[in-house]
């Protein structure tokens, strides 16, 4: 009863349908579940909020096109021209973090982005695909990235090595600022909502502050989701354009 009632009960992987592909556990879990439901729910909402296309936008094509014009934005002031080429991925990822934040503000429901494994593979596939582009404009150029102009060469034995593991922990960096952050903001909410039932009348007070953090809990949900594309954003910048 008491595992139950834990704050960290509502992180737990729970397994819907059992796979296993040659001794590989391939289990389709809630986890999964919230992350289809993520990509249902932004497909309908962009297909649906463009269907009409109308020279005066309704209510949910301006959200749209909103969301399309500030990701745009956005890749243009950080990455420039250039960057057109990745704004379906950019444009992507935001929506993903973004709708997987929110549907897990849903009672009852699963927020995938307060998972490290999930956070990091992100983190990871960004890390990845930024450095093979890097390599694959500049190839042996892009090593100079670790070595910035102007820098006298008897700096190099100490900055190198400093350069080096900074662009090694990006993906590090980039996973646990949204894995933390949903994650603290969910178990604050489920530790304030325990004390609703548990202090009676008294409850009220608990009862105003989850009500004000769930507030706020959205607006990180917005605010997580803006750090981590324009983190990708910047990656992306310096592999294109090095210093």
């Amino acid at each position: 009863m008491a595992e139950k009632h834990s704050p960290l009960a509502q992180f737990e992987i729970k397994t819907l349908v059992p796979l296993n592909f040659g001794g590989l556990d391939a289990s389709f879990t809630n986890s999964a579940l919230m992350m289809v439901a993520t990509v249902v729910v932004v497909s309908a909402f962009l297909i649906l909020g463009m269907r009409r296309n109308a020279l005066v936008p309704g209510r949910w094509q301006s959200i749209a096109e909103l969301s399309y014009v500030f990701i745009a934005n956005l890749v243009k002031d950080t990455v420039g021209s250039e960057g057109r080429n990745y704004f379906p991925f950019i444009f992507t990822v935001f929506m993903f973090v973004l709708f997987g934040n929110l549907l897990g503000m849903v009672p009852y429901s699963f927020t995938f982005t307060s998972h490290i494994v999930v956070t990091f593979t992100m983190a990871a596939v960004i890390f990845i695909g930024v450095t093979l582009i890097a390599l694959a404009k500049h190839k042996m150029h892009f090593f100079s990235f670790f070595m910035p102009p102007g820098v006298p060469i008897l700096m190099a034995p100490l900055l190198i090595p400093i350069e080096i593991i900074s662009y090694l922990s990006r993906p590090i960096s980039l996973s646990v600022r949204l894995f933390a952050n949903m994650l603290a903001g969910h178990t604050l909410l489920k530790v304030f909502a325990g004390f609703i039932i548990s202090l009676g009348v008294f409850g009220v007070a608990p009862w105003l502050f989850v009500v004000a953090l769930t507030g706020l809990e959205i607006v990180i949900a917005f605010l997580q989701a803006f750090v981590f594309t324009i983190l990708t954003c910047l990656y992306l910048n310096d592999a294109l354009h090095l210093h």
